[in-house]
């Protein structure tokens, strides 16, 4: 909350300071050393291409500072989700150990190689020739990632000047250091004195690290380039002794002020600390009020008592008192529930910024408590929280032990895995799961509770798939009984990412069966899974198209619909109206003869089983990885048995004779797919594109999708595959589907103008703060001639979603894409969508449907002609490069 009392009293500080900068400053002097200069050397094993990170580790080097060769070597940092440290093996390839990370996040990382002895013994090192970046630390090391995001943390030129300050201390009895940053144009002898910010580090903690992990320097450089802060000097000091409140007060305080010229009343003094930091700056505030006009907290806690006077003391002398703690995995959440209860018991004014829901007790949380708090002191502060900030209004009660059996999740995503007691007497268990960047596995280590292992992480959105990892050996989660068929267990966290791997609401999805049928080609009984979708009828005159779909090596007919999430993909998009009525057949594709085991067993007791078409324009057949190539081989050498196919992540080690024409003329869609350069496939399917074109075999590629060799990208080729297929023809241009029902007297359709190859969005230009591409939709035409009869009372929608444009490898997601309907046909009942902005003009892009138009009953008949304007937002440091996507539009009745 902000006084009047204390917004006085800043004017008064303000006018003294402009008073003596329009006095004779003079010349502002460019400091010689600024924050930016401060940055550890880089590590000499780590390398940047394709937007991955390599870690490349000597074996012989790594194997001299263990002193034997290591069971395995690994990278541990805080890149796991949302920051949890987290282990990434490192493989032994030739001489090196080595391993890629990315594309990561812009931030900073902090990490350490870790080797682990056969007997579960552990050494981490870093680097021997770069110089320690963490001080408390001393064998970790940092990466940091530029990017708009972290902008406000990023070097830049003609900041502020940090420099280490020495003191004596008489209440340790030797001299101690802290860092000092002073302003752009610092005047030593400027007729007013700056104010000062003092910041306290934590327990465990060096002062130091308030400028290698805080980045303090560039934080402070940043908010003065941008006129968010006061000009004022930032002592950062550790106080973390016998006796804190000398150690500020009679100790750094004074030696601050014998250093620098800063001001000694409370109207120029601010403190503020991380965890015990912030308890020394609490305690002072109750100890000492007036001692300075600002107190700040970030994960900090008070245990002295607050009577009323000394409340009212406060009240009177401070300006400001701010609370910052992180979510429910900072130890101090409970703690500062109870801080903010006993302030306002005591009636002691201050400001709550909120729950910070992206982290802990983390430098993540910390580095942005300073922003906003530095950005509020010496000024007024409006008390409002940080965006999207969560309330603090109860205290958290963590899962209790031995009351979690699959893992637990919170409405705010924090996710809780506890083990039974069967690994009791384990060295160590992690949880290894598929939330690295890009979808790699990352093992999360847990810790051990009583007989069992525990970790809280989050907060995770979206689906994954698990297992545990007990002294090294992969272990199924035991107390997962619903997956029978993979060897890992799902976890789906609700959230804004993954929408189309959610369950469908209860009784609106397909049916996911057990199609038996006996094998001549392995000589056994062998099974299926069949999903069919919602009101499939058995006995309709029409057959259903079918989708045989394939999984990879290693794998069983299960891993489609137990990791790949098949059945809510096809749940979700057959309810969003993006598919037609199919049965997708996911059969064992682990046999000698792929070939006969299809023609001859799979297809004829599917067949048998169920309404499904034998007509090659209502057949599609797609695979992943071994599964791809299989499909691959199969429309290469039965041309015109599935006119639609798809092959993820897949290639050919040798090509068959073909039939050029027969091929193009048996087939409607071939689309290839592949991950990125993590996807050990990557270059080989690169290749099969190259050798398609040479052969004249007509294909789509459909650019790469950023993951690796697993379900994170063959789900996500899945989504884009299924809408495209059983679709009746449509105009060349951008790929753009439409739903067209059965019709009876009229029909509901969907036309689209030519665009060429594609639709071309202008060459992008910079608009301030952005690159920005536009364009225009091509035509389109919705047909309506349904009767009322036929139709009802229903109208029609056209929704229209993007997919992921790229260049190479590198690519942008459809957020960055928007637009703006129009109608070129005005009638009653006729309504063109909402302008939908691109993720940066805070709007959701179309990554997510939106609505191009819609038509009531009144205004859905005859022709309408729909349009829309195209812009695709891009940051500024984008990547050069000629970026492609896909639209597509769905036609669907509406009641």
């Amino acid at each position: 909350m902000t006084r009047e009392r204390g917004a006085a009293r800043h004017r008064r500080w303000f006018a003294l300071a402009a008073a003596a900068a329009t006095g004779g400053m003079g010349l502002v002097v460019a400091p010689t050393a600024t924050a930016a200069d401060t940055g550890p050397a880089p590590d000499p094993w780590v390398s940047f291409a394709d937007g991955y990170y390599q870690f490349t580790v000597p074996q012989a080097t790594a194997d001299g500072i263990v002193g034997t060769k290591p069971s395995v070597l690994e990278l541990q940092g805080n890149i796991g989700p949302s920051g949890t440290w987290s282990d990434l093996a490192l493989d032994p390839s030739g001489s090196n150990y080595s391993t890629r990370l990315g594309p990561l996040e812009p931030g900073l990382y902090y990490y350490q190689y870790t080797a682990t002895m056969g007997d579960r013994s552990k050494l981490s090192f870093k680097e021997p020739t770069s110089p320690v970046a963490v001080t408390s630390e001393p064998t970790w090391n940092t990466l940091f990632v530029p990017g708009e995001s972290v902008q406000w943390m990023s070097d830049i030129a003609g900041g502020g000047t940090l420099e280490t300050m020495t003191y004596d201390s008489a209440v340790t009895g030797r001299e101690r250091s802290a860092l000092v940053w002073t302003p752009p144009g610092y005047d030593a002898s400027r007729a007013q004195a700056y104010p000062v910010l003092y910041l306290l580090d934590d327990e465990g903690q060096s002062a130091a690290e308030w400028s290698q992990l805080g980045r303090a320097g560039q934080v402070l450089d940043n908010l003065a380039a941008t006129g968010d802060l006061e000009q004022m000097v930032v002592v950062m000091g550790d106080v973390n002794v016998a006796d804190p409140r000398a150690e500020l007060l009679d100790n750094l305080v004074v030696a601050a002020r014998d250093s620098y010229h800063v001001a000694q009343d409370a109207a120029g003094q601010a403190v503020a600390g991380i965890g015990e930091g912030g308890a020394a700056a609490l305690e002072t505030l109750v100890s000492d009020p007036g001692e300075f006009s600002a107190v700040g907290s970030f994960s900090g806690h008070l245990d002295a008592s607050i009577n009323r006077p000394t409340a009212t003391a406060i009240n009177e002398a401070t300006d400001l008192v701010r609370l910052y703690v992180g979510n429910v995995l900072d130890p101090s959440y409970n703690q500062n529930y109870q801080l903010a209860q006993k302030l306002r018991t005591a009636g002691v004014e201050f400001e709550l910024d909120g729950v910070n829901p992206d982290s802990g007790a983390t430098w993540d949380s910390w580095r942005e408590n300073l922003r906003d708090f530095a950005s509020r002191v010496f000024q007024d502060s409006d008390g409002a929280p940080s965006a999207g900030h969560l309330a603090l209004d109860a205290p958290y009660t963590a899962p209790a032990a031995g009351s979690i059996t699959t893992p637990d999740v919170d409405a705010n995503g924090i996710v809780t895995f506890e083990t039974g007691t069967q690994w009791a007497d384990a060295h160590d268990v992690t949880v290894w799961a598929n939330w690295a960047p890009n979808g790699a596995w990352f093992r999360v280590p847990m810790t051990k509770v009583g007989d069992r292992w525990r970790i809280t992480v989050g907060p995770l959105d979206g689906f994954y798939y698990y297992r545990y990892v007990v002294d090294g050996v992969d272990k199924k989660d035991p107390a997962d009984t619903a997956t029978t068929l993979t060897a890992v267990s799902p976890l789906y966290v609700p959230g804004e990412t993954d929408q189309l791997l959610a369950d469908a609401p209860a009784g609106t999805g397909g049916t996911i069966s057990t199609l038996t049928y006996q094998s001549t080609v392995a000589n056994e009984e062998r099974k299926a899974l069949v999903w069919t979708p919602p009101g499939y009828d058995a006995e309709r005159d029409e057959a259903y198209p079918v989708l045989y779909l394939n999984h990879g090596a290693g794998q069983s007919y299960g891993d489609w619909v137990e990791t790949g999430r098949a059945q809510q993909i096809l749940d979700n998009l057959y309810l969003r109206g993006d598919i037609v009525p199919m049965v997708v057949v996911m059969g064992n594709g682990n046999v000698s003869n792929f070939q006969s085991e299809l023609f001859d067993n799979l297809l004829p007791a599917a067949r048998g089983a169920y309404n499904i078409a034998t007509d090659p324009s209502q057949q599609a057949i797609a695979g992943l990885s071994m599964g791809a190539m299989n499909t691959l081989t199969t429309w290469l050498t039965r041309p015109g048995e599935f006119q639609y196919v798809g092959a993820f992540s897949g290639f050919l080690f040798s090509y068959p004779a073909t039939d050029a024409a027969a091929i193009n003329a048996g087939t409607k869609l071939a689309r290839i797919y592949t991950g990125d350069v993590s996807d050990f496939t990557y270059s080989f399917t690169k290749s099969l594109v190259t050798t398609l074109e040479q052969r004249g075999i007509e294909h789509e590629f459909a650019g790469v999708t950023v993951g690796p060799h697993g379900f994170d990208t063959w789900s996500q080729n899945l989504v884009d595959f299924l809408p495209r297929i059983f679709r009746p023809d449509v105009a060349a241009g951008i790929p753009i589907e439409a739903t067209v029902p059965k019709p009876e007297n009229g029909v509901l359709a969907l036309t689209v103008a030519d665009a060429g190859q594609a639709v071309t969005l202008s060459r992008a230009t910079n608009v301030g703060d952005r690159l920005r591409s536009t364009g225009q939709l091509p035509q389109v035409t919705v047909t309506d001639s349904r009767t009322i009869a036929q139709a009802g009372s229903s109208g029609w929608a056209v929704t229209g979603q993007g997919y992921t444009f790229t260049s190479g490898s590198v690519s942008v997601t459809a957020d960055h894409l928007g637009w703006a309907p129009r109608l070129g046909t005005e009638r009653a009942g006729l309504t063109a969508g909402a302008a939908v902005p691109s993720t940066m003009s805070a709007g959701a892009g179309l990554s997510t449907p939106a609505t191009l138009a819609s038509a009531t009953s009144e205004g859905r008949f005859g022709s309408s002609s729909l349009g829309a304007d195209l812009a695709l937002d891009l940051p500024v440091d984008t990547e050069p490069g000629t970026y492609t996507g896909t639209l597509t539009l769905s036609l669907f009745p509406v009641d």
